[in-house]
């Protein structure tokens, strides 16, 4: 069906075109029409104009008088021309009437019309000079032969062979010619019954450019395309009355009428109707030379119509007969390929199914072409499949993934299987490179503690199936904050690298050496013969580590704590041996640092009074034994109660009070100091909503706030904002009335928790820095810290050191600096309270003040202050 659909799309397209053609010669031969009835009705318009002006001229009594005619004479020109005015008239409303309405020419012609009926009636009603006259039958002529030239140019725009353009432009050529030639005579006689230059008709200048306009007419007719029209106008100057007038118009005035002469009457007048008939007598001449040009552009526009229909008749003829003779040729191709093609057509099913099936290649030329290209098609899709199986496999290395299929679609599948294996090994490469940084720390290459944990626990497995002793040693570096505070954070990480090299060259090629995280370590040993040689090991990796370390053009020493722990038949677990290990580790720091401790039964029972005691802390803040105290915090130059630091009490059943800090490093040192910040953290708020609705604040005095202390491991977990968040929220309390403590180490050693400071101190709750002067924080460093309040140690307040005295007061003046509010620790004195008074401090607390109280004793505060408020307004 293509190729017959190809063919009627071939012929009707031709058709078209030939109909196209038709049509354009349609049209091109209306215009030639119109063009004829144009150059008709200019002709008459042009010709009315002449006896039209003698009419003038003989009703002109200043005229008459000059040229004395004879009253006969005058009334039988007066006769002629009024004829030749009516004839003429008819003529040329004859021919504009027969212009087609929906022609491109009929607007001109009916305006011309209108404006030939407008001149004739002023004429006819007299009054209207002959130089206006003359120039409103000149606007009609221009107009008509605008329209002329339009014409012509749309006959010609029909895309008509080159020898109708031309003809068309003879009728055009000639058209111009009679036009300017009829322009002459008229400037001639007003030139001859005007005297003087007044008048642009009367001029002599206006006849002799006429005269010249009409010289570069005739010259153009040398142009004329057809052999006919040039002979017959070379016929037409040889005429003697055209000769005759040109001789005059030329200014030789054969004729003996001379512009502005005094010549005798009779010959004046003679000459001049000798004159007029030689004009009219070239006119119709030219007329006729119009008329043939005019014929001959419209037979040669028929002939171009005649040859367009042929032509469309033709391309219908042969269009039919190859239509026919390709419908008998697929006819007879169908039936010879028909089979072939279906044996073909269920190959071709059952490989677009997916089976790569042999290609039997068999029938016509053509069939057999294609199914040679099908049979090569199914080899490289088997290639392909080949390739795939090869990838699915993972045998990435395979020398088939090498080998391109021809051709450009083989090299697209080629570079497409490439990029498969490549994106494969990427991935393989990509996934390796996840499990190593989830498994091992990415400053020191070590396996990180998650790893540390699997390392143990597979090693205690083994330990358990072989009997085998497992050792772990437990390296609590020695000084390095120093290290991290006097060279910064970069030399820190230069020396815990430098740390990690010099373990792994201490330890034996089966031990592993592991970083926990900030400066532990943990070095796993399997298989241990004794516990002697784990001591041994600890000692070997304390003088490794103690060895000076290169940083920053400086040399540092920095020392270990070991701590060592032995799972002798596996039967322990990971986490037991990690702490175990970490418990030793801590009595190593404690008994001198620089030492290696093995965990015994005294460590053992020391492991797990400290489980216990979690245990019991846990149980604590569920069973609601442990209770709030709040220490009083007051205005240092008032005395007046600006608010509270809440502190921990836990009263132990079976045991009594437990101090603080007895129970709070146990639970900062596991997870349960999360749970006591937030218990805390809802208590405090509370109690102090509470309050605040019980005993309402005067207008205008500042509202007690309520101050507690959160834990730097608390603190440096994403869910402190929102156990802060919804405490408040809980409570009711406005943020601005919560302050959240911190110590000094918390900010330096912690990037997490000073973001999380910054996004406290973003919600309203104001920050203080407890203990400050304890740690390493330069004053100048307050500048850029998110902190509102500097809480001085209780070791400057109370000293008598006079340093001391003015390092306190150097605390207070660059804290106001910084828009700092300050709060004194520890007062217990009357002159420490005096000295802080004098030093501008802001605030202080102490039991020289008050010491911690139950809620209701603090409560009872508020309520004494609401009680003198009152006092004192009523007073007033």
């Amino acid at each position: 069906m293509l190729p017959l659909i190809g063919v009627v799309v071939l012929a009707t397209a031709a058709a078209q075109a030939r109909a196209a053609e038709a049509s354009s010669a349609r049209r091109a031969e209306d215009a030639v029409r119109t063009l004829a009835l144009l150059d008709e009705a200019r002709r008459s318009a042009e010709l009315e104009l002449v006896p039209a002006l003698s009419l003038l001229v003989i009703q002109s009594p200043e005229i008459l008088l000059g040229l004395s005619i004879p009253e006969s004479l005058l009334e039988t020109q007066r006769t002629v021309a009024t004829a030749q005015t009516a004839q003429l008239r008819r003529q040329t409303d004859d021919a504009l009437a027969r212009i087609p309405a929906g022609s491109s020419a009929a607007a001109a012609a009916r305006r011309s019309a209108a404006d030939l009926a407008a001149l004739r009636a002023d004429a006819d009603a007299g009054g209207m000079g002959v130089e206006e006259e003359y120039f409103r039958f000149l606007t009609v002529s221009n107009d008509l032969m605008n329209a002329q030239r339009a014409t012509a140019q749309l006959a010609t725009s029909e895309g008509v062979p080159a020898a109708t353009t031309r003809a068309i432009r003879d009728v055009q050529t000639i058209s111009n010619l009679t036009q300017v030639a009829s322009r002459q005579v008229a400037l001639y006689l007003g030139s001859v019954f005007t005297t003087g230059d007044s008048s642009l008709i009367g001029s002599r200048t206006a006849w002799q450019t006429a005269w010249l306009d009409y010289t570069d007419a005739e010259r153009e007719m040398e142009l004329l395309s057809q052999e006919e029209l040039r002979d017959q106008w070379q016929e037409l100057q040889s005429v003697e009355a055209v000769t005759r007038v040109g001789t005059v118009f030329a200014g030789g005035s054969p004729l003996g009428v001379t512009p502005g002469s005094a010549t005798p009457l009779e010959v004046r007048v003679q000459d001049i109707l000798a004159l007029l008939s030689g004009t009219a007598e070239r006119s119709a001449l030219l007329a006729d030379l119009v008329d043939s040009a005019v014929v001959e552009a419209r037979s040669l526009v028929a002939a171009d119509r005649e040859r367009a229909g042929d032509a469309l008749h033709l391309i219908v003829v042969l269009g039919a007969v190859v239509l026919v003779g390709s419908l008998v040729g697929a006819l007879v191709l169908g039936r010879s390929v028909a089979r072939a093609l279906r044996l073909l057509a269920g190959q071709a099913t059952e490989i677009s199914e997916g089976s790569l099936v042999e290609v039997e290649v068999d029938g016509p030329r053509e069939v057999r072409t294609v199914s040679a290209a099908l049979g090569s098609a199914v080899a490289g899709l088997r290639r392909i499949q080949d390739q795939a199986q090869a990838v699915a496999r993972g045998d990435l290395d395979n020398a088939l993934l090498e080998q391109s299929l021809p051709g450009p679609l083989g090299e697209v599948v080629h570079a497409s299987v490439q990029q498969i294996v490549h994106a494969v090994r990427q991935r393989e490469e990509l996934q390796f490179a996840l499990a190593h940084q989830a498994t091992h720390d990415a400053l020191t290459g070590l396996p990180n503690r998650a790893q540390a944990v699997t390392l143990v626990t597979a090693a205690l497995h083994r330990g358990r199936r072989s009997g085998e002793m497992t050792g772990l040693l437990f390296v609590d570096l020695d000084g390095f904050k120093a290290v991290n505070d006097g060279h910064g954070h970069a030399a820190g990480d230069e020396v815990l690298r430098a740390v990690a090299r010099r373990l792994g060259a201490a330890v034996r090629p089966g031990d592993v050496v592991c970083r926990l995280g900030g400066d532990e370590f943990v070095v796993l040993v399997e298989p241990v013969r004794s516990e002697h040689d784990l001591v041994e090991l600890a000692h070997r990796l304390i003088a490794a580590v103690s060895e000076k370390v290169a940083v920053d053009r400086a040399r540092v020493r920095i020392g270990a704590s070991v701590g060592v722990a032995v799972s002798r038949d596996g039967g322990t677990d990971a986490d037991a041996l990690f702490a175990e290990a970490d418990t030793a580790a801590y009595r190593a720091k404690a008994s001198g640092r620089g030492r290696a401790e093995v965990f015994d039964e005294t460590l053992r029972l020391q492991l797990k009074a400290r489980a216990e005691l979690e245990a019991a802390i846990a149980s604590a803040l569920v069973e609601g034994e442990m209770q709030v105290a709040y220490q009083p915090v007051v205005h240092v130059a008032t005395g007046r109660l600006t608010g509270y630091e809440a502190l921990i009490r836990w009263e132990r059943p079976g045991v009594g009070p437990v101090p603080p800090d007895e129970f709070i490093p146990v639970a900062e040192s596991s997870r349960l100091i999360g749970d006591v910040d937030r218990w805390m953290l809802h208590e405090a708020t509370r109690q102090l909503a509470q309050w605040r609705a019980q005993f309402p604040t005067a207008s205008g005095e500042p509202a007690p706030t309520v101050a507690v202390n959160i834990s730097g491991r608390h603190l440096a977990d994403p869910r402190v904002l929102t156990d802060v968040a919804d405490a408040l929220a809980a409570s009711g309390l406005p943020a601005e009335l919560l302050t959240v403590e911190v110590t000094e180490t918390v900010l330096v050693d912690d990037p997490l928790a000073y973001d999380h400071l910054g996004a406290l101190r973003a919600m309203g709750v104001r920050i203080a820095i407890d203990d400050f002067g304890t740690g390493y924080t330069s004053i100048g460093q307050l500048r850029d810290m998110p902190v509102d309040t500097l809480k001085i140690d209780r070791s400057f307040v109370a000293s008598t050191d006079p340093a001391q005295r003015d390092l306190v007061a150097l605390m207070i003046r660059a804290a106001h600096t910084f828009g700092l509010t300050v709060v004194a620790e520890g007062v217990e004195e009357p002159d420490q309270l005096a000295r802080l008074r004098e030093q501008n401090c802001d605030q202080a607390q102490g039991y020289l003040l008050h010491r911690p109280l139950r809620a209701p004793e603090a409560g009872a505060l508020l309520r004494r202050a609401e009680t003198a408020e009152t006092a004192g307004t009523a007073t007033t």
